[in-house]
């Protein structure tokens, strides 16, 4: 008894030592009960998503974020009440836990945010480009940015102690100084409206602008990167793009082939017209053919090494490997059907030396 009087008798930062213990006994029940409730929740949500029902498991998983971090300020809102404070300390543990709360609470916000996101892809499951394309990723960072600044936004009030309208007024030529120095992230911000309001594109479709060409990964807030066909990953600035020709390759509806045959000059009319008829049979209700888009044929030139024959053909939709596929069999049976006919192609011109003359 004389031994524990004796400790009690020494003072830390003016507080007897069981004060000091019964804080931290506070803070650990605290962050352990924060840690229960945090792996119960997870469970939840996954218990949740496995039903389909994710949005309330994306929000049961943004709370269980905050568990530990709000275990931890009861704590020590618990074991603050065991300390003996002064006036200026009391002060600024009341701040210190004022700020906390207003982290805490932006967090979690943020973390909802989450909820937003699922809840847009829901009502776009009728179009699931546009559910993935530039609707979700803007909403998603406008509302992240929006949370962060309001959050930062209180805690200035709560150090300043300062009217909200007072802070943002305080604000106005740092603000306008800010705006200067970021001029190129507010022209990507409005860049990044424009492609939100204008959807020249979508994420997953392909694109070419300039000497990028290759598929929409992903649009955000600053810029859009594109993923090249050699695997490259370009990014654009989003001011930049919203001012550029851009070509979306995904929404073509259909893709044009253009070919010349070129036939020997000595060719006969009655092959050439048999050539021509041979081509028009072949592409006679093809599978990639629509009324409004026939195939066209035509005896077009005569040039000084072949016959020249026009050949021009649509194929729906703008598949380029069904393209690709169907080129080759029409490509094989033009062969065929013109071995059979005895119709030869023009070979390119050649200069010929007989044997023992040599060239000047």
């Amino acid at each position: 008894m004389e031994t524990w009087t004796k400790v009690n008798s020494i003072l830390i930062a003016g507080n007897e030592p069981w004060r000091i213990l019964a804080l931290f006994a506070s803070l650990l029940v605290g962050a352990v009960a924060g840690l229960v409730v945090q792996v119960g929740l997870t469970r939840s949500a996954g218990r949740l998503e496995r039903t389909n029902r994710n949005a309330s498991g994306i929000a049961l998983r943004a709370l269980a974020k905050i568990t530990l971090l709000s275990g931890i300020i009861v704590g020590l809102e618990i074991g603050s009440a065991f300390l003996t404070l002064t006036e200026e300390a009391g002060a600024a543990l009341s701040t210190v836990m004022s700020i906390l709360i207003a982290l805490t609470a932006g967090f979690a916000v943020y973390n909802l945010v989450d909820v937003v996101d699922q809840w847009l892809a829901r009502i776009m499951r009728g179009d699931p480009a546009a559910a993935t394309g530039v609707v979700r990723p803007v909403v998603r960072a406008s509302l992240r940015i929006t949370v962060v600044l309001l959050a930062l936004l209180q805690i200035a009030q709560i150090l300043t102690d300062k009217p909200l309208t007072s802070i943002v007024a305080g604000l106005g030529i740092g603000g306008l100084a800010i705006a200067l120095a970021a001029q190129e992230t507010v022209k990507n911000f409005f860049g990044s409206l424009v492609i939100f309001a204008d959807k020249p594109f979508l994420v997953g479709e392909r694109i070419v602008v300039d000497s990028a060409d290759g598929v929409v990964e992903e649009v955000g807030l600053r810029s859009t990167r594109i993923r090249t066909l050699d695997g490259h990953l370009v990014t654009l600035p989003n001011g930049e793009l919203a001012n550029k020709a851009i070509q979306n390759i995904g929404r073509r509806p259909y893709i044009r082939r253009v070919f010349n045959i070129g036939l020997p000059l000595n060719t006969s009319p009655h092959l050439v017209r048999r050539a021509i008829a041979i081509l028009h049979e072949l592409l006679e209700d093809h599978e990639g053919m629509r009324v409004t888009h026939p195939p066209r044929v035509a005896f077009n030139d005569i040039t000084t090494t072949a016959l020249n024959i026009l050949v021009i053909y649509w194929y729906f939709p703008g598949d380029f490997w069904a393209l690709q596929a169907f080129n080759e069999r029409f490509n094989l049976e033009l062969l065929e059907r013109f071995n059979a006919a005895g119709i030869r192609f023009a070979l390119p011109a050649q200069t010929i030396h007989l044997a023992g003359e040599q060239p000047n």
